[in-house]
């Protein structure tokens, strides 16, 4: 996992910050927090398919996840319960605020999270990890809350980091651009 202190952390908080609390005007420090943690750790995709299946496969498929995530069928516990449900809720809305054109990709005919709607699943995930209001997690269950509520604002917010960085790579390849093309002509 990358540092908080590491450049690339301070640029995620600082994108989610403006996104949120600038454009959607979502002043949530918890969100802000959780949010910027979230893309921080999905820079690397062992992140993203970190859920492994018996066999210690990736799973790659929402479909596959949920068998995981209910203590009738594969979760072992109710914190693995709480865990994968946890991974489902930041999956979904990594993959339709951040990146939604792999959306056709993911949900293709011949996968089998052709009939889970993403947004639907990732809200009742995060819903169900806010269930958990006890102990240690006590804490957290309100952000969960919020999360599953405010999905969809959340998928925006974190669209418009992806556009706030994308706007950022093209200034700065200008700049190198021009410097390159000043150097070839003195």
């Amino acid at each position: 996992m990358v540092s908080k202190d590491h450049p690339l952390a301070q640029l995620f908080r600082t994108l989610v910050e403006r996104a949120f609390v600038l454009s959607l005007r979502w002043d949530d420090p918890q969100v802000v927090d959780y949010l910027s943690d979230l893309l921080l750790k999905f820079v690397h995709m062992r992140e993203v398919y970190k859920l492994r299946d018996l066999r210690g496969r990736p799973l790659e498929e929402v479909a596959d996840m949920l068998y995981y995530a209910d203590v009738r069928l594969g979760a072992q516990s109710f914190y693995q319960e709480r865990e994968v449900h946890r991974h489902i809720g930041d999956y979904t809305l990594f993959w339709t605020g951040v990146y939604p054109e792999a959306l056709p990709r993911l949900r293709a005919q011949s996968r089998k999270d052709h009939l889970i709607d993403y947004v639907k699943q990732g809200k009742q995930s995060y819903y169900i990890v806010s269930l958990f209001d006890i102990g240690e997690w006590r804490e957290e269950a309100p952000l969960f809350r919020k999360l599953s509520e405010q999905f969809e604002v959340c998928m925006q917010g974190l669209y418009n980091v992806r556009q706030q960085w994308e706007r950022m790579a093209a200034e700065s390849f200008r700049r190198f651009r021009s410097d390159i093309e000043r150097e070839l002509w003195r």
